[in-house]
């Protein structure tokens, strides 16, 4: 058998804000942001095995994409986490890069989070979510997040979190047109933005609940990304188009944008229609993981 074949597996799925708000800029140089985020059921894949050093080697199709070995994520999740439990040991990680790099979709950021949570488990370290998520802070605003990869409400930097009551799960195509957005050049094109003041939803059972919560919100950095990406706006109006599509945005500070079905049939056509009319793009349909009460489960 082979190591690869015995390695500990970990989903890093991608993030969705299904909005997102900007509040004023603090004191340390960060916006206030606020936001709803989700997790799909895809994502990049982790396969993580015993190793006398910390190695990190990437395949797939955006493997190309990343920095350096030694200076992404994952390798700086792993010396992390290794430094906060004052160990030595090393791990071989293999990094299948499934979602396109720098795309708003938290695609680093939920590498390192499973990198922190699969290495947490090989080596036998009994260090809690709330830890990870201290660490993951010094990583990337968006590490913290990903540490559940549960429905959450987030807020300060990325870093205040909270659980909401119940969220379901949605149907979602994935869409991105293959062009990097730097989140500093979307940023430094923001004029408007809404604030942090959006209340937290009630517990929201369906589709329908969820869609009539989001219509009262969006995302502040679509409109300084568009303007720094055209092509966005192309991407928003192909999702717009498609039958049954329930709601169109951008996720993060782009480029990648989704659209919310409550058919998975439909979503499976978008996806397909979008693909072939541009198959220069990253298409993906699959769903959200939900968060339901107890009272609601």
């Amino acid at each position: 058998m082979t190591i690869e074949a015995e390695a500990l597996r970990v989903l890093a799925p991608a993030k969705i804000n299904l909005f997102l708000h900007v509040g004023d800029k603090r004191s340390d140089g960060f916006h206030a942001l606020q936001s709803l985020v989700v997790f799909a059921r895809m994502g990049d894949e982790l396969a993580l095995s015993p190793d006398r050093d910390i190695k990190v080697v990437a395949s797939g199709r955006f493997a190309a994409g990343l920095p350096p070995a030694g200076q992404n994520l994952v390798h700086k999740a792993a010396r992390a986490l290794a430094q906060h439990a004052g160990i030595t040991r090393g791990a071989y990680i293999s990094l299948k890069k499934n979602l396109p790099v720098s795309s708003g979709i938290g695609g680093g950021s939920a590498d390192a989070a499973a990198a922190l949570r699969g290495l947490a488990r090989l080596w036998n370290l009994k260090v809690e979510h709330d830890v990870l998520r201290q660490i993951g802070e010094t990583l990337g605003s968006d590490v913290p997040v990903c540490v559940a990869c549960r429905p959450q409400w987030m807020e300060g930097r990325g870093e205040t979190l909270a659980q909401v009551e119940s969220v379901p799960a949605v149907q979602i195509v994935l869409v991105n047109p293959r062009v990097g957005v730097a989140t500093k050049d979307v940023f430094a094109a923001l004029k408007d933005r809404r604030g942090t003041g959006q209340p937290r939803p009630p517990a929201m059972r369906t589709t329908g609940d969820l869609v009539a919560f989001l219509k009262d919100t969006t995302n502040d950095l679509e409109a300084p990304a568009r303007a720094v990406a055209p092509v966005i706006s192309d991407v928003l109006r192909e999702i717009a188009a498609q039958p049954g599509v329930l709601l169109t945005r951008m996720s993060g500070s782009g480029a990648t944008c989704f659209g919310l079905f409550g058919d998975p049939d439909d979503a499976a056509r978008a996806a397909l229609t979008i693909g072939e009319g541009h198959p220069s793009w990253w298409v993906s349909a699959t769903a959200t993981t939900p968060v339901l009460s107890a009272a609601l489960a």
